[in-house]
């Protein structure tokens, strides 16, 4: 039998004895007790310089610990801590050294294994991100089927204020909708141009952007009060891979064309850089000749949606057996006595349950399926808007 904690010190005597009396090789002892050669040369060593005691099971605790804390040092920095709990080790270090020169405290990562140790440190509560649906692979066949927004990163005009243009293209042909100078890269400015190109050019049927705001947020798929207003508008958001510029290249390239004849030198004031911007697009749109088109210039491309802006948007229609709550402004709903957590951006709506199994609930807003809920464990599982959505029956 293999040697082990359990192996008895006469086995191991044993053992020692028969090599000694030359009843084996060490290669056909070892095979025989089921051990190797290089544990059966340690215990003979052992035995040869110390006798019966060295066959004994030694401890494995190292000699030297670099964590350990003598007890004065310990018990000092654990009544510091516990004076003020909001201190890290560092802290707590720097408070005591010139209070007792004389101690050779320990390093900051000892300390803070100490205080871990005997309950002083509260641990952290990780925040579960979003799933992210992954490169998006929507077909882009015609004009209108993607448009790609994205902010060009900011730049200081003459006064000093902070310039963030809002680009927003039509992917199929390239074309410029917007290049509007923004003083911040917030919603109420982002649904302003939005809104301005709806109702001019019509709706798309995708908007793809990267995962900063105010596209997308770390909420349930990533919903945001923008991308909620599109889905309300029958646009489905689309969301690059994070870290991905390259997802976007045809964006991303004319950022580069933007940057080089529209940005340097920036000008000195919000009003002057966007009569620049308006002259940049102009150009682009109307008389830049574009490879990926044929040498032609977007504008012979383009063609406005014919889906228009509605003056007003009708509410969500769910099926009668669906159950319908109204999100509430702290984000959620009440489901059979349970409150469930669903997306602050969706404060105001109506969310639609349809019960697909015992406890087990898919959760709409307007045709989309958000997610499955777990009634139980009181969890949305969040799914991929990119999904084909399930049609409401009027």
């Amino acid at each position: 039998m293999p040697w082990s904690v359990q192996t008895p010190m006469s086995a191991r005597r044993q053992f020692v004895d028969e090599y000694l009396r030359g009843s084996g090789s060490m290669t056909e002892l070892c095979a025989s007790y089921g051990i190797s050669r290089r544990v059966g040369y340690k215990f003979l060593a052992r035995f040869l310089i110390e006798g019966d005691r060295a066959l004994a099971d030694r401890s494995r605790r190292p000699h030297t610990s670099p964590w350990a804390i003598e007890g004065e040092i310990a018990a000092l920095l654990l009544a510091a801590r516990q004076r003020h709990p909001t201190w890290g080790p560092r802290k707590v270090l720097d408070y005591l050294r010139p209070r007792h020169a004389r101690l050779d405290l320990p390093a900051p990562s000892t300390v803070g294994a100490l205080f871990k140790r005997h309950g002083l440190v509260r641990p952290k509560r990780r925040r579960a991100l979003p799933g992210h649906p992954g490169r998006p692979t929507s077909p882009i066949l015609a004009p209108n089927d993607v448009w790609t927004a994205d902010f060009k990163g900011h730049f200081a005009l003459g006064t000093g204020l902070r310039c963030h243009p809002l680009t927003i293209v039509d992917s199929y042909s390239r074309y410029l909708l917007a290049c509007h100078a923004l003083a911040h890269p917030d919603t109420v400015g982002s649904k302003a141009v939005f809104t301005r190109l709806f109702q001019e050019y019509g709706l798309p049927s995708r908007i793809r952007t990267d995962n900063g705001a105010p596209f997308a947020t770390t909420a349930l798929n990533r919903l945001s009060s923008l991308s909620v207003w599109w889905m309300k508008l029958g646009i489905r958001p689309e969301l690059i891979e994070p870290a991905s510029p390259q997802q976007n290249a045809r964006h991303e390239r004319m950022h580069r064309t933007l940057k080089a004849e529209a940005t340097k030198p920036p000008k000195a004031t919000m009003r002057a850089q966007q009569r620049r911007f308006n002259a940049f697009r102009a150009e682009y749109n109307d008389e830049r000749p574009h490879e990926g088109l044929a040498g032609k210039p977007p504008a012979a491309v383009y063609r406005p949606s014919t889906r228009v802006f509605p003056e007003r948007i009708a509410g969500p229609e769910y099926p009668g057996h669906y159950l319908t709550r109204y999100v509430s402004t702290n984000g959620g709903v009440r489901l059979h006595r349970r409150y469930i957590t669903i997306a602050p951006a969706l404060i105001g709506e109506h969310v639609g349950f349809d019960e697909v199994a015992d406890g087990r609930w898919a959760l709409y807003f307007y045709d989309y399926l958000l997610g499955h809920l777990d009634e139980r464990a009181g969890h949305i599982h969040g799914v991929h808007l990119r999904a084909k959505p399930v049609r409401s029956e009027t």
